[in-house]
């Protein structure tokens, strides 16, 4: 397995309005597209984005703990956060944010990036974050130092998984849809899970990508999606 970088973090949630409205309005981005079920969302068509998928609710947090995005100054993105809006600032260089009442937790990091609100992370709780992040290398990801929280963490692409002591339990309306890798051919991950004996969810055939769903460690669903050549967003 070889994903070439992380392409979208997906959530399920009851009001998808909400939180799209809350990042078009304060964390520079816009809507790529937007149909019945769900809304993309991001700075950078080409690159790190979230899905906002419409779910029943209430949703439960489950093994999702925040996602983070990069931008070149911290300052000026936290200058244009809501005024009032509560932030934690554990490290110099960050800042992490509720958005809404589903769950939902943001961050800003500071660092070197050509795009602002690309991702940089996703902080995930698992009970056993050290073999978990082993887990993840067999999917792909590349291993890395932890990062500044001290939470081990893998690779892809320039973002990062991380894993925090906690127990994601088992809910039954998941916050996390899943998280999605950008691969070459969804037919060679195919036939890599298979070989891995890494369960299949579900594999589909769009219009203009082409992508296998697997179960990853902790009933976290990993994509690996393929663009086909009439991929085309704005």
């Amino acid at each position: 397995m070889n994903p070439n970088k992380l392409d979208h973090v997906a959530y399920w949630l009851a009001d998808r309005d909400a939180v799209a409205d809350f990042v078009t309005s304060h964390l520079g981005m816009h809507v790529i597209d937007r149909t019945d079920t769900f809304t993309l969302l991001g700075s950078n068509a080409r690159r790190g984005k979230i899905t906002l998928f419409e779910a029943e609710g209430p949703r439960q947090r489950g093994a999702l703990k925040h996602v983070a995005f990069r931008v070149s100054s911290l300052d000026e993105a936290v200058a244009a956060l809501p005024a009032g809006l509560e932030l934690e600032r554990p490290r110099g260089g960050e800042a992490y944010f509720d958005v809404g009442e589903e769950g939902v937790r943001f961050g800003v990091v500071a660092g070197p990036t050509d795009v602002d609100y690309d991702l940089d992370h996703v902080a995930l709780y698992s009970s056993e974050p050290e073999e978990t992040a082993r887990a993840y290398g067999s999917l792909g990801f590349g291993p890395a130092e932890p990062g500044p929280a001290g939470a081990p963490r893998v690779e892809v692409g320039g973002a990062w998984v991380e894993f925090h002591p906690g127990e994601p339990g088992s809910p039954e309306k998941p916050l996390l849809n899943h998280l999605a890798v950008l691969v070459d051919s969804a037919d060679e991950h195919i036939a890599a899970a298979n070989d891995l004996g890494v369960k299949i969810d579900n594999v589909v055939d769009a219009a203009n990508t082409y992508a296998v769903f697997l179960w990853g460690p902790e009933q976290v669903r990993v994509e690996y999606v393929e663009h086909k050549p009439t991929f085309s967003l704005t």
